[in-house]
């Protein structure tokens, strides 16, 4: 029996000692960050300058894998599936709240499937209108909207979309009608509401707000519950009387389940450190983001919320995938 328990001691040894070299070692190869998104955009800026940073400071290159499509689902899908051995990194965002509910049945699960590491940062939206429409607040845009049902058309991003499902909410909260004009994306989106075709347009900080310093668009409140510098003076829905109305998009790192823990630290302090840059900082500061740095069991829990929150903004708004 003593060296049955011998045995087992030594082996729990071993393997306690192959796994601790393995992590010293962490990484010893390059390491691929997959973003579910085309690239020049937030989230692959995002992931190549904390790559950057990475590389710098381990030595190994982060190659940041583009895998666009299906709302985010199909690059969603291949870091899910991946090896857990740190080696894939994944970039999830607010789709992968959106989307458990509005795509209904997917092949991964947005919790169980992953370790989520941190946040990076939070980039609120903002609610615009083109200049010729008589409002200055949200106040005065509820007004006018309710004395005129499904007379203002409000873009969008695209049907499920943040922006989109931010309107809904809104409408909820204020019982106005308004008509919503989807979009494939931002710049058509903008294009029309600075022509004049559509009146109000609820979209991404980082693509409009130059438009607004511009004077070609007016803004109307930001959908963060604190004011963002970017967007000057202009107050949040919360203090315009949408008590809690807090949407926007966000950024982070994550993992496939099952990644070793130790692994999982190590990424931590580097991506924190990476985020704390003041080069980053002043330029994601610059569009609007609200950096975060939180712990993994802290973003895990705000995924978790998240889920919860847009799942309400789903059903109300009827979205099906386009």
């Amino acid at each position: 029996m003593r060296n049955l328990i011998l045995m087992v001691m030594a082996a729990s040894l071993s393997q306690a000692v192959t796994a601790f070299a393995q992590t010293t070692a962490y990484p010893a190869k390059p390491i691929r960050y997959i973003v579910g998104y085309t690239p020049a955009g937030t989230a692959d800026m995002l992931a190549r300058a904390v790559g950057q940073k990475l590389h710098e400071a381990w030595g190994q290159q982060v190659i940041v894998e583009n895998r666009p499509g299906a709302g985010t689902n199909i690059g969603t899908e291949v870091a899910a599936k991946s090896a857990p051995d740190g080696y894939t990194l994944f970039m999830p965002t607010v789709a992968n709240a959106i989307n458990p509910t509005l795509y209904g049945k997917l092949t991964y699960d947005p919790v169980r499937d992953f370790a989520y590491v941190t946040n990076f940062a939070k980039v609120p939206g903002i609610v615009v209108c083109h200049p010729s429409v008589p409002v200055k607040d949200v106040k005065e845009l509820v007004a006018l909207a309710k004395a005129n049902p499904d007379a203002l058309r409000h873009g969008s991003t695209g049907i499920g979309s943040p922006h989109h499902l931010a309107a809904e909410i809104f409408k909820s909260m204020t019982g106005v009608k308004m008509i919503h004009v989807p979009y494939r994306g931002a710049s058509p989106a903008l294009t029309d509401v600075i022509a004049g075709h559509i009146e109000i347009y609820f979209g991404a900080m980082v693509s409009t707000i130059p438009h607004v310093k511009s004077g070609r668009l007016r803004a109307l409140g930001v959908t963060s519950l604190k004011r963002v510098a970017a967007a000057g003076d202009t107050r949040t829905l919360d203090e315009q009387g949408l008590k809690g109305f807090e949407t926007g998009s966000w950024f982070g790192m994550a993992v496939p389940a099952g990644t070793p823990r130790d692994i999982i630290v190590k990424l931590h302090a580097g991506a924190t450190k990476a985020i704390a840059a003041p080069d980053l900082r002043d330029r994601m500061s610059a569009e609007g983001a609200e950096f975060v740095g939180d712990s993994p069991e802290q973003f895990a829990a705000f995924v978790k919320s998240e889920i919860a929150k847009w799942a309400k903004a789903v059903r109300a708004s009827g979205a099906k995938p386009e």
